[in-house]
């Protein structure tokens, strides 16, 4: 772990979704008490059961937020990207944490103290209102996976997933993240070899296609 320096905190918090809305002299105390850890390729940030201590946010890197099934099985329940914070609703509720968070690369975190973030909170409304919103959002995007597990079959689940992670770039759809079969699967609860088949169905009627390192989704 490694101790964040003034100047490198606050511009970084100045970045940051959900301090972006605080004036310098706020971020500049949030910088005070603020540190930086990285945090290699596999490694856990933070495990399932542990007691709750500190907000987290991911400055580079990509992570993965997983869980386990009853028999052992990894299912993952969200990626996360730069400028994306987790561990809040334990900071609220005082729960233990309720998922893992993996770093699928190389990550550096930002990481803000129980007792920081609640005076953050407290002091700033635009800050918890930001908060709100953000639960409210994941909240939303758990209930859609609830209803595609449980309305769609396993190419409607992907076919889901896909336009999820896609995003318009020159007027076409795409997806720029990379992801494995075997993610896909533990997202939509679906096995490696049946996403492949759905995957190879898709691009063989012409719903997706590749470009160099893209997928793309025509019409969509």
């Amino acid at each position: 772990m490694v101790a964040t320096p003034v100047g490198f905190s606050l511009v970084v918090l100045r970045n940051v979704a959900l301090f972006s809305g605080l004036d310098d002299l706020e971020l500049e105390k949030l910088s005070k008490v603020s540190g930086r850890k990285r945090v290699e390729r596999g490694a856990f940030v933070v495990r399932a059961g542990e007691s709750t201590d500190s907000l987290y946010v991911l400055l580079a890197g990509r992570a993965k937020v997983t869980n386990t099934d009853e028999d052992g099985r990894e299912i993952i329940l969200a990626w996360l990207g730069p400028g994306e914070f987790f561990g809040e609703m334990g900071l609220i509720d005082g729960s233990p944490r309720s998922a893992n968070v993996v770093a699928a690369e190389a990550c550096e975190l930002l990481f803000l103290s129980k007792d920081a973030f609640q005076r953050c909170l407290q002091d700033n409304f635009q800050v918890a209102q930001k908060l709100m919103k953000t639960l409210v959002l994941r909240l939303r995007e758990a209930d859609r996976k609830i209803e595609s597990l449980a309305l769609l079959d396993v190419y409607g689940r992907v076919a889901r997933l896909l336009l999820d992670m896609s995003e318009v770039v020159e007027g076409r759809r795409v997806v720029k993240k990379k992801m494995s079969k075997q993610d896909m699967a533990k997202m939509i609860g679906a096995s490696r070899e049946m996403v492949s088949k759905v995957m190879r169905d898709l691009e063989l009627s012409g719903y997706v296609r590749y470009e160099d390192d893209l997928l793309i989704i025509p019409g969509a």
